[in-house]
């Protein structure tokens, strides 16, 4: 592992948001990925506690310099979630404006739930590589829960959003999800990578906050059915 890679996992209820019970039910994780030297820092996903995530990167001394979205929906960019308002991208672009990295496919959500201009985002394709200092990650497209998510992929670690929890999927009942891409996304998309890759997932969803891909090829049934016809049978 690489030691200038800075690299936080945070709570939604638990490590900020501590007195915003719907953030406590949603359990989103935000993540924190930065380098150590520059102390430059990007933010996955900040929502729900805008200025109590700054105040976690203000205390470590790291410099917020971009956002990476892994999708639209409201509890991973703000806006409005069932009646609730979601702090998220448009508060980050009061107190801190920097550049908003999304995949094009994904762009027109994010600024119709964000309320942000398309001015606000710099779009991305798959493989796409954005630097924080010295540490690169690559934007790794994974259609399913969204037309545009994405994962992120740093120095051995996956931070797969709402595509890969630990012991399941993202759900494809959504507007704009689609079970075919989700199956290809898990089947194909990922498949290159190796099976001592960290998995951090969008969501506390399971027994434990982090997983290996090669534990859930193993263990997760979704990464485990052997065609898209079952697949599509399994999703119904």
């Amino acid at each position: 592992m690489n030691s200038k890679l800075y690299f936080r996992q945070w709570l939604a209820g638990r490590d900020f948001a501590t007195n915003d019970a719907t953030a406590a039910q949603m359990a989103n994780f935000v993540y924190a990925i930065g380098d150590n030297s520059s102390r430059e820092c990007i933010l996955v996903d900040p929502a729900w506690d805008v200025s109590g995530l700054l105040a976690r990167l203000d205390a470590d001394d790291m410099r917020l310099t971009g956002v990476l979205a892994t999708h639209y929906h409201p509890d991973h960019v703000g806006g409005d979630l069932f009646g609730f308002e979601v702090s998220g991208l448009r508060e980050i672009m009061v107190q801190r404006p920097v550049p908003i990295h999304v995949h094009a496919a994904e762009a027109h959500g994010i600024e119709v739930v964000t309320g942000l201009s398309a001015r606000d985002l710099v779009v991305h394709a798959g493989s796409d590589v954005v630097r924080v200092g010295d540490v690169p990650i690559e934007l790794v497209h994974t259609p399913g829960h969204t037309p545009g998510s994405q994962c992120f992929l740093v120095d051995g670690r996956l931070v797969s959003g709402d595509t890969l929890f630990v012991g399941g999927c993202g759900r494809v009942d959504l507007p704009g999800g689609d079970p075919e891409e989700m199956y290809r996304s898990l089947t194909q998309r990922l498949q290159r990578l190796p099976d001592d890759v960290a998995v951090f997932p969008g969501h506390d969803y399971a027994d434990r906050p982090s997983s290996t891909l090669g534990d859930e090829r193993r263990d997760n049934v979704s990464m485990r059915v052997q065609s898209l016809d079952a697949w599509l049978r399994f999703m119904r």
